[in-house]
């Protein structure tokens, strides 16, 4: 049986709720005093924002964020921020002939001899893989276009957690990463990093006082009030933090806190925030942009922007694995292992 955790049933039928209660867009209706127009593409200069019948920007759709565009700049670079049309050509034509370098981000679907041809059952195709049409060289945005350094507590601090696992890590299930215990995947964690092959759709649902993100990967879905509610308690900790968004001008934002260190992101530690920024500035395009701060982790906040592309779907249930046979089989593999030890140890 494909494995659907309980919140995942409960924010899924939450999403579908939103659905039937969201009624039709007013498209070209008038902006609300004060709010700013999303800026205009040079294809799209007569485009008007679609707006929900509350006067909302639409958002809603299923969108994708597969780019090759890495996170972090290639030292190359320097402080180059934006490739020139010329160039942005040309590196397209590579990554289509399969030539690519530090450019290109590949991530999971990069070739590996220990997993199955992500070509042929994955359906990746290469050819197909495309950067930020943004033309940016990295995701994150400013002249470094890196990380920052990870602050010497920073480093302390995952250095003790990684010492504290090691000699450990097949000992339970607990032990072992969220990723390979489906409870928390690379794509579904926030902030929203792309990939470059497959799980990388998003469902966008909308209606008076809420946003639904439906993700590909791990069918999660986060449910987002949007009617103004603080976050709860400080002492109250979840895997993807508590979120509450609200609206500027069209431009949906997303503050996220209560993290907790358990799922840390990149590093960071409970003090993690992040805010995130949707604008749709085109009829096939959101802009999304995030900016993660912990100081306890960096010297300073940094953000990243990633262009979202509509695409017509649909978001198919995706399952981590059957039955959760990877991680009853690594543990048998150690405990198999133990025994070998232990009647060798005897002799």
């Amino acid at each position: 049986m494909l494995r659907r955790s309980l919140a995942s049933i409960a924010a899924l039928a939450a999403a579908m709720a939103l659905v039937m209660i969201v009624r039709s867009p007013a498209a070209g209706q008038a902006q609300p005093p004060g709010a700013k127009p999303a800026p205009a593409t040079p294809a799209a200069k007569s485009w008007t924002l679609p707006r929900t019948q509350d006067g909302k920007p639409d958002l809603q759709g299923i969108w994708n964020n597969a780019t090759v565009t890495p996170l972090q700049r290639p030292k190359g670079l320097g402080a180059k921020e934006f490739y020139s049309d010329e160039e942005f050509a040309k590196l397209s034509t590579r990554i289509r002939r399969g030539d690519v370098g530090e450019e290109a981000e590949l991530g999971a679907a990069r070739e590996n001899d220990l997993r199955y041809d992500i070509s042929l059952y994955g359906g990746f195709d290469i050819s197909k893989a495309r950067f930020a049409s943004n033309k940016r060289t990295s995701l994150i945005v400013g002249p470094e276009g890196v990380v920052p350094p990870m602050l010497p507590e920073a480093k302390q601090r995952n250095a003790e957690r990684a010492e504290k696992n090691k000699g450990h890590e097949f000992d339970s299930y607990e032990n072992r990463p969220l990723s390979e215990r489906c409870i928390l995947m690379a794509q579904e964690m926030i902030p929203m990093l792309p990939g470059a092959g497959e799980g990388n759709l998003l469902q966008i649902v909308q209606g008076p006082g809420y946003v639904v993100f439906l993700h590909e990967i791990d069918h999660s879905t986060r449910v987002i009030p949007t009617d103004g509610r603080p976050h709860i308690p400080q002492n109250i900790r979840e895997w993807q933090g508590d979120s509450v968004g609200h609206w500027e001008g069209n431009t949906l934002v997303v503050d996220t806190t209560n993290f907790t260190a358990r799922s840390a992101f990149r590093g960071s530690g409970e003090k993690l925030h992040l805010v995130e920024r949707f604008t749709r500035n085109a009829d096939d395009q959101i802009t999304y942009q995030f900016t993660v701060e912990d100081p306890t982790t960096w010297a300073k906040p940094w953000t990243a922007e990633i262009p979202m592309t509509k695409t017509e779907g649909p978001v198919y249930e995706w399952a981590c694995h059957e039955g959760n046979t990877m991680i009853s089989t690594i543990l048998h593999g150690a405990r198999v292992q133990e025994e070998e030890a232990a009647k060798k140890a005897g002799k």
